[in-house]
């Protein structure tokens, strides 16, 4: 089993990326179990800021590490909150009050005007100077709802509504969830990339 640091605090993204990525000799391990803080999110797109924060936790802990840098992206908003989505309403991590701002962002726009997408970049480095990681991404195409609805899930899952499920993102099954949504759509995609690199355990190290 090859350990991977995980280059997030965020519980949600660790367990549906453990459920996504099980079965293929990974163990991911968060960045702060090894008592690495987050790094500055500094760059203007989502890979770039994915390879920061991999870079950042491969560095300091010596491991491999997988960079995750997501968000929501809404078109009346002109691409809003997108890069900042985590601490849109000024605090990091506070979904409830990034989903306030969010909602009265939106106001009056009628629902044909409120498709939005969550995006997702992943990108995984052997070492912290790897020259050729391994990049993933994922979109999940939606729409925004004016009042959350549904109990699981995490950040704006309540109120982001897949039209061709007919369901929001929170009231979905996680074994739903972990395929159609974006970051779902990333690690498969991950998964793939690992295969072609015949064998995965062979580019982790492992025997």
């Amino acid at each position: 089993m090859q350990r991977i640091v995980l280059a997030s605090g965020n519980a949600g993204k660790l367990a549906e990326m453990r459920q996504i990525l099980a079965g293929i000799g990974i163990e991911l391990v968060a960045q702060a179990e090894l008592g690495i803080a987050d790094a500055d999110e500094t760059a203007s797109t989502f890979v770039e800021n994915a390879l920061i924060k991999a870079r950042h936790a491969a560095r300091i802990s010596g491991l491999p590490a997988l960079g995750d840098d997501s968000g929501l992206c809404v078109d009346a908003l002109d691409g809003a909150p997108g890069l900042v989505s985590a601490r849109y309403s000024g605090r990091h991590g506070d979904s409830a009050a990034n989903i306030t701002k969010l909602l009265g962002a939106l106001g009056n726009v009628p629902d044909g005007q409120r498709a939005a997408r969550f995006h997702c970049s992943i990108v995984l480095l052997m070492h912290a100077d790897d020259p050729a990681p391994l990049i993933a991404e994922g979109r999940w195409q939606g729409r925004i709802l004016r009042s959350p609805r549904g109990k699981r899930g995490f950040g704006y899952d309540p109120v982001f509504f897949d039209p061709a499920l007919g369901a929001g993102a929170a009231e979905l099954d996680p074994a739903v969830k972990n395929r159609v949504s974006h970051r779902g759509q990333a690690l498969q995609r991950l998964r793939e990339l690992l295969r072609a690199a015949s064998p995965a355990s062979e580019r982790a190290g492992t025997p």
